[in-house]
């Protein structure tokens, strides 16, 4: 069973929806215990990374999620939270992945925020098993995780940032795997295999 955390942040109805369609049980919660004993966790995040900190803070969670021994995926401002300290409101996080979220710049043919199909290289990690390199996702962040040791897969606006994360057992992608397709399907596959 796959725990999606409730904290009020996530696209649970496109998540929920790709993990129907591959015949994973499911449920969104919020409680530590059921947390605690799922198979899988799935942190998805859509919105502000500090207001995102305060919700998981006020429900108790940044505690538990570090103490998990499962497969935990954090998707985007997700993924972001589980960084050590976010631009964005400024925010100390969780600190699971040793980097620091940073702003896009506001520059020249930079857009801002970064939103559409983009492709992914360098896939170091066996969530990527079967994905080939130069394959499409679907982005939408203004915020963004540079590259670091925890770095398992990159993409570029314009320059290169991390597009997935890795430490221990727990992933991150900054990409959107719930909305890119068949090749965001079969990330979201290999997460739960």
């Amino acid at each position: 069973m796959i725990a999606i955390i409730d904290y009020g942040m996530g696209n649970i109805r496109s998540l929920g929806n790709a993990l129907t369609r591959l015949g994973a049980e499911w449920v969104l919660t919020a409680d530590p215990d059921v947390i605690r004993s799922a198979d899988r966790v799935i942190l998805p995040g859509v919105g502000n990374a500090a207001q995102a900190m305060a919700n998981l803070t006020r429900l108790g969670l940044p505690g538990v999620l570090v103490d998990l021994r499962r497969p935990v995926l954090g998707i985007c401002v997700g993924m972001q939270v589980m960084c050590r300290h976010s631009d964005e409101g400024d925010v100390d996080c969780i600190g699971i992945f040793d980097a620091k979220v940073r702003r896009f710049p506001d520059a020249p043919g930079i857009k801002v925020p970064h939103m559409g199909w983009s492709r992914i290289n360098n896939l170091e990690s066996k969530l990527f098993k079967g994905i080939d390199p130069g394959s499409y996702v679907y982005f939408v962040h203004s915020y963004y995780a540079p590259l670091c040791p925890d770095t398992i897969a990159t993409a570029r606006h314009p320059e290169m940032f991390s597009a997935a994360l890795k430490y221990e057992n727990f992933y991150g992608t900054q990409f959107h795997p719930e909305k890119s397709g068949a090749v965001g399907e079969a990330i979201l596959k290999n997460f739960i295999e």
